[in-house]
């Protein structure tokens, strides 16, 4: 019997050479970022308090291609690139005309797409002269990648995490302290901001919101540090285009083209990166892909939010960006999706949003583990929840292509694996998982 070939992968010689900056294409151009205090655009001067130069000339670069450094790409060679498999299994599963297609980026070493911007992020520092980096982390994705590439630039790494993920996912702290991170639960007693926090709620499960603001204030209260953050801004969205990039010419290796991509939202750095290349392709070659960014219903920007200047943090220290938010003082609900649990939206995704040129729509999380486990069932890979959401995205997708009877290409982006997040699965499978 013929096996039907499911699985597109590249040599690393196809590692993508350059960065691809959506800013250069935008029909009409994005806001630019406020100064906390002025409320005036803020200058290279005013950025560079928090981040190192090179990174903050990177996040105002309109250039098109910014070229990948080689010991960067060097590294991503670790695993880039990373594989296009066909989702037979689950198409057959689902009675679907649909053919699935995943972009798996669970095979980093730290199970996420995360790296892509922490190892640039920690190269960018060492070339600079940092020495510390202090940063937040949601479900602990993004706080195990910068460890590991901190470890990689020989740069200390300081992480405040979500308390409520810091409690419900303590194998993500240990991966952390395994690559020399040190790690406090958020909201803390080793800041200022957290100590206030705490004085006002002791239970406070914390948020994405709180954490930037430990972080940032960590940094600017320790020498030599500089802060680093693993979505949301320019740069971050800048840095993950190398997923989008090897999925158009993994798509052409397998003779189609995707009708929709699909991506989980939070802060934005995901779907940026599988969506930011195909936005250039409708743009400028005419295409008619639709791109859909879908995120959690107890924490949506985009689909709840309001389009306005806020601040990314809780204590008001970051710059004003324009983005979708419900608010930098909005605390989301304890959803075991806790790399989505943000209240703004990348100010990129957000423009993009406002131009019509992608869609989004929101679940609630019993549902996103319910696609979760036919997933894993069908196909063998246990998503994260946050991919979970891709996940259930893309199965809407081709049930409703079987609805109407119509073939329908389908791409997603698995950012990361679940290995880590089992606590979460036994919530589901024990019937305790509150929506």
């Amino acid at each position: 019997m013929a096996i039907t070939t499911t699985h597109f992968t590249l040599p690393q010689s196809e590692i993508p050479t350059h960065w691809y900056n959506l800013m250069a294409d935008f029909p009409q151009p994005m806001q630019p970022p406020l100064h906390p205090g002025t409320k005036k655009p803020a200058s290279l001067e005013d950025m560079t308090a928090i981040f190192p130069e090179n990174i903050v000339r990177q996040e105002m670069d309109p250039t098109r291609e910014i070229e990948i450094p080689e010991e960067v790409r060097q590294i991503y060679a670790l695993w880039r690139p990373t594989a296009l498999l066909r989702a037979i299994r689950l198409e057959k599963a689902l009675q679907t005309p649909a053919h699935i297609y995943y972009k798996y980026e669970g095979a980093s070493p730290a199970g996420s797409h995360k790296p892509n911007t922490a190892v640039a992020q920690a190269y960018y520092n060492k070339q600079a002269g940092t020495k510390r980096l202090s940063t937040e982390t949601g479900a602990g994705q993004w706080g195990s990648s910068l460890a590991l590439a901190c470890r990689m630039f020989g740069i200390e790494c300081v992480v405040y995490q979500v308390k409520v993920t810091y409690n419900h996912k303590p194998y993500r702290k240990l991966l952390m302290n395994t690559w020399g991170a040190t790690v406090f639960p958020s909201p803390s007693e080793h800041t200022k901001f957290g100590k206030k926090v705490l004085a006002e709620d002791p239970d406070s499960p914390g948020s994405l919101g709180i954490a930037i603001s430990e972080a940032i204030e960590d940094c600017v209260t320790h020498p030599n540090t500089k802060y680093s953050l693993g979505s949301v801004l320019n740069h971050v969205c800048l840095h993950q285009t190398v997923i989008g990039q090897e999925c158009i010419k993994q798509m052409a290796l397998a003779g189609e083209e995707p009708d929709v991509v699909v991506a989980c939202v939070g802060g934005g750095s995901n779907f940026a990166g599988i969506a930011f290349p195909y936005i250039q392709q409708n743009l400028k070659k005419g295409k008619k892909i639709r791109l859909l960014a879908v995120e959690p219903s107890s924490c949506a920007s985009l689909t709840k939010g309001e389009l306005r200047y806020d601040f990314g943090d809780t204590a008001e220290m970051t710059p004003l960006m324009m983005m979708y938010t419900l608010g930098h003082k909005f605390v989301p609900p304890k959803i075991h999706a806790g790399g989505l649990r943000y209240h703004g939206m990348s100010p990129m995704v957000s423009h993009a949003y406002k131009l019509g040129l992608i869609e989004a729509v929101a679940y609630g999380q019993k549902k996103v583990f319910e696609a979760a486990m036919q997933f894993a069932q069908c196909e063998g890979i246990v998503p994260a929840p946050e991919s979970s959401h891709a996940v259930r995205g893309a199965m809407d997708e081709a049930i409703k292509a079987r609805e109407e009877g119509k073939k329908r290409v389908i791409l997603f982006n698995l950012s990361g694996h679940g290995l880590m997040d089992m606590p979460s699965y036994d919530s589901y499978m024990s019937g305790n998982l509150a929506e």
